[in-house]
């Protein structure tokens, strides 16, 4: 039982951080980014060139790893959602252009790294051993890394005013502009942080699974799947399904691994009921 709780916490903060990146686009702009899996692949490529190929320290290439999304992000948004936003009459635009962006990093990976999986050194080497758990040291030091970009990230957005002017605009957009808020501004940071949020989650699991240029669409539906259990824009939301789907998946690997590989048959059978109960997620509001 510790090893799946100390396994499913692991993967519950991993998840975590991804879904936060992706709820909070959503949560300020409306829209589903398709691409957000193809960024968590690009974060961990950077971090692989830097700290796999050329040896720089590992954190120099997470930091990297997270400037360089941040500013693919903020791009993105500026270039491309925001003219499509002003201008479509449909919010199904949005999301076409969000799996153009998807299709398009795909194709620039794959040409920049090819398709082989891409791995880098142990960030930390050992393995902690108890009568009933066993997890490896870097594992242990990347749950913990993640746990701790989660809660920067929710003081950040607690306490600070970037922070502060996202959250209104999450609650009311309209609202928050007659009271001065600067919608492209913030708009932009928040995309700019969900990016780097992918970057950053990428770049602390390369050190673990490793990376290649095909796992940008599984990752994207995971980080749906944690989005529609625990309320789409809603931060505490995403957190909560990140946990939930990292407990799901430990246990299920351990209680149906004799069964061939169809834990996620089950997951996905649970969520269609679940939604069914609760369309709108734990936490989360009807759309619109």
């Amino acid at each position: 039982m510790e090893q799946v709780i100390a396994n499913g916490l692991y993967l519950g903060a991993q998840y975590a951080l991804i879904a936060l990146g992706l709820t909070l686009i959503f949560a300020l702009m409306n829209v589903l980014n398709f691409a957000h899996g193809q960024m968590y692949v690009l974060g961990g490529f950077v971090t692989y060139t830097l700290y796999g190929r050329m040896g720089l320290p590992y954190p120099v290439a997470l930091a990297a790893s997270c400037l360089t999304l941040a500013v693919v992000g903020a791009l993105i948004e500026k270039y491309l959602f925001r003219p499509v936003v002003r201008r479509s009459e449909r919010e199904e635009s949005t999301m076409l252009l969000a799996a153009a962006i998807a299709f398009f990093l795909d194709a620039v990976i794959l040409l920049a790294f090819g398709e082989k999986q891409r791995g880098v050194p142990k960030i930390v080497s050992g393995v902690f051993v108890s009568d009933h758990l066993i997890m490896p040291y870097d594992r242990m030091v990347v749950g913990v890394l993640a746990l701790a970009m989660i809660a920067a990230f929710v003081l950040y957005m607690q306490y600070s005013r970037p922070g502060r002017a996202m959250r209104a605009l999450a609650q009311d957009r309209v609202a928050a502009q007659l009271m001065g808020v600067n919608v492209d501004r913030y708009s932009m940071i928040g995309f700019a942080l969900g990016a780097l949020l992918a970057g950053g989650v990428g770049s602390l699991l390369v050190t673990i699974t490793g990376v290649n240029s095909g796992i940008g669409g599984p990752i994207s539906i995971k980080a749906f799947l944690m989005v529609m259990i625990g309320g789409a824009g809603v931060v505490g939301g995403a957190i909560a399904g990140g946990f939930i789907l990292g407990m799901m998946e430990s246990v299920g690997l351990t209680v149906l691994r004799e069964y061939g590989d169809i834990t996620y048959l089950v997951i996905f059978a649970f969520l269609m009921v679940f939604l069914s109960i609760r369309p709108n997620g734990l936490m989360g509001k009807p759309w619109g």
